[in-house]
């Protein structure tokens, strides 16, 4: 069994003392903003269920969403929109929204664990840490923050653009998505560099 605690672990043991987890969902969707989340947890605080979002149930990342608020010792939320996606692309977006959620922590952190294999420098010691968020508690926690957060954003869209079923695929590329975006063209919310590269188009 995976040793949720591991990097906090070997940093803490190093003197840092607000260790943050940080972790996005929405990369790869044709519509809708990037949401970041960074969380700082109490050292070895059981969460049971907490695992990677992707790998867990909607009702089981609802389920674990408010506890993780309740349990952490502080946490940030925030989000880079389609339209600085389509500016600055979207792993520099990606950037954007995770420095935007570890600055809204309310207590400092002075060490963050990054999910993926690459980070910028957010001003502060980091580690990137491949499948992060099924290795690091702190992550985990951040993945289903970020994952809740963007789902009810894109649940709020489903509403302005029924047309799209944003309720049902979230944005992402699904056979009914490319259905709509054909039939509909692209709304207001979706990603236009991304459809660039679906169509082909200058």
């Amino acid at each position: 069994m995976t040793d949720m605690w591991e990097f906090e672990h070997k940093y803490a043991q190093a003197g840092y003392t607000a260790i943050c987890g940080v972790d996005e969902a929405g990369r790869g969707p044709l519509a809708g903003p990037v949401c970041a989340a960074a969380v700082i947890l109490p050292m070895d605080i059981e969460i049971p269920g907490l695992n990677d979002s992707k790998k867990l149930s909607d009702k089981k990342r609802r389920e674990l969403f408010p506890i993780i608020c309740e349990k952490a010792i502080a946490y940030g939320i925030a989000f880079a929109d389609h339209k600085e996606i389509d500016e600055v692309n979207i792993l520099q977006a990606t950037y954007l929204a995770m420095e935007r959620a570890i600055c809204k922590l309310e207590e400092k952190p002075d060490f963050a664990l990054i999910d993926g294999n690459r980070a910028k420098d957010f001003g502060l010691p980091l580690e990137t840490v491949v499948g992060g968020d099924g290795r690091s508690a702190s992550i985990a926690a951040a993945s289903v923050l970020a994952k809740v957060t963007r789902d009810d954003y894109m649940l709020e869209m489903a509403k302005d653009y029924p047309e799209y079923a944003f309720d049902v695929h979230k944005g992402y590329g699904t056979k009914a998505h490319y259905a709509a975006l054909a039939e509909h063209g692209p709304c207001p919310i979706h990603r236009l560099t991304f459809l660039k590269k679906l169509y082909g188009t200058k």
